[in-house]
């Protein structure tokens, strides 16, 4: 019998942080590690509207890290390409998983009727990539398991979802696959969050496919509340608004959860503050639902929910824009790419008293890059805006591991990988973790480019 190989292709994420696909091929079964959407320059998002370079016939499983769209925001495409298999998450990731694609096709089919009538988009018609009823069709190839649980996919393949700690319901993948351990970190967590619990260590891996978004930086030291606090004030004490562009799903929730620690610490005044995010409001519910998955506690929770307005009606957000008065808005998206953040934008970003505040990380392409690179002006729909308010950053509210902490968790695995693959990175931090990994672990890593494939081992 001729012998057959194990093999991974990477669909995406492949020298840039989003779009994350990886297709583990074996002689049982093909699986879909992840489906995300490109987010970012235009070359990236393009890709979004081009056929996988794979038959989805020959894709029979599709398992996923996490919720957030640039991990699960391709599946309505998939599903539109014939894809008829199941779609396997935690459950939070379930329910936060159709908050996100449930408010992607509607972001889409909004931005499409925007570009229709005003003209502004050179397809005629502007269509977008799904839309709402696209993603209804996809939810009902959802499946949960329970991490820790061992599932059998075929005879010789198994897999486990083990908590990371990135956001609610995120996890490893760790593959039992003719017995070798593959293991697919998602996006890492970091220890000591405000309100998820560490990654979990995993004993074994003999090949890991590994992020490294922060794999050429270190995360402060300073205690977030401290640098978020000195922010807060300073803007209060110019009379100016706080915008703080907000990943709706995990970053929402720790700024909303530290804010109210803030505030019953008498640490800032108490100011109103508003999160303007449908789409948060839906994923700070589910923070009640699942309490294996966080640190808080019911009245916590509650407290999350009671304490801050949350801004639902399109209409209430033109009022929340012109209220008079010092305030904290949190507002999807983290990464200025569109959603309700942009109308505060366009008021908040001329006037010097006001301040943006970059909580997250910002991809090549996107507004929020070219904010924290200091752009004199930007682009909203069509019109540019001088940029005259203070824009600052605060890395350590990352939801990713930096580089050393990365590098710590992988330390701690006893028998560790012989072979490491980086994605989900920009090229510089990637060569920089490269280098860093050699130098401290001795493993051999590899920089996958888009659609490459590489062979793991043989059968």
């Amino acid at each position: 019998m001729s012998s057959q190989n194990i093999s991974i292709q990477f669909l995406g994420a492949a020298g840039t942080v989003t779009g994350s696909k990886h297709l583990l091929k074996t002689p049982e079964r093909n699986l879909l590690i992840d489906c995300g959407l490109f987010q970012g320059l235009k070359s990236l998002r393009l890709k979004n509207r081009e056929h996988l370079p794979v038959d989805v016939r020959d894709i029979h499983l599709v398992i996923l890290t996490h919720a957030h769209l640039d991990h699960c925001g391709h599946l309505p495409l998939l599903v539109k390409a014939g894809y008829n298999g199941k779609i396997l998450m935690t459950p939070p990731t379930r329910d936060l998983a159709e908050i996100i694609l449930r408010d992607s096709a509607k972001i889409q089919e909004e931005d499409a009727e925007r570009e229709n009538r005003y003209g502004i988009s050179k397809h005629k018609p502007s269509l977008p990539l799904y839309t709402v009823k696209d993603v209804e069709l996809t939810l009902k190839y959802f499946e949960t398991c329970m991490d820790h649980d061992w599932i059998k996919i075929s005879d010789n393949i198994r897999f486990r979802f083990m908590k990371n700690g990135h956001i609610l319901g995120s996890a490893f993948v760790d593959l039992d696959c003719f017995g070798k351990r593959i293991i697919f970190s998602g996006d890492i967590g970091r220890k000591n969050s405000e309100i998820l619990n560490d990654p979990v260590q995993l004993e074994e891996a003999d090949f890991l496919v590994m992020e490294s978004t922060y794999g050429d930086r270190l995360h402060p030291t300073t205690p977030v509340k401290d640098e978020l606090a000195d922010i807060i004030n300073e803007t209060i004490h110019s009379k100016g608004n706080l915008l703080i562009p907000s990943f709706a799903v995990g970053r929402a929730q720790e700024l909303m959860h530290i804010i109210n620690d803030l505030k019953q610490e008498i640490r800032i005044p108490n100011i109103p503050v508003y999160m303007d995010s449908p789409m948060g409001a839906d994923a700070t519910k589910v923070l009640h639902k699942y309490p294996d998955w966080h640190k808080l506690s019911k009245e916590e929770c509650d407290a999350v929910c009671r304490d801050i307005s949350i801004i639902r009606d399109i209409q209430d957000t033109q009022k929340i824009v012109l209220l008079k008065g010092s305030k904290i808005v949190i507002a999807a998206s983290g990464m200025l790419t569109g959603g309700r953040v942009l109308e505060y934008m366009k008021r908040y970003v001329k006037e010097k008293k006001n301040t943006i505040l970059l909580a997250g990380f910002q991809a090549a392409g996107t507004r929020g890059r070219a904010l924290k690179e200091g752009s004199g002006e930007i682009k909203i729909f069509g019109r540019y805006y001088s940029v005259q308010a203070k824009v600052r950053e605060i890395t350590s509210l990352s939801a990713h591991a930096d580089q050393q902490e990365m590098i710590e968790w992988m330390k701690q695995i006893k028998k560790r990988p012989g072979k490491i693959f980086l994605v989900h990175g920009e090229p510089q931090a990637q060569e920089v973790f490269r280098v860093k990994i050699n130098d401290e672990l001795n493993i051999q890593s590899v920089l996958p480019k888009q659609n490459e494939e590489h062979i793991l081992f043989s059968i």
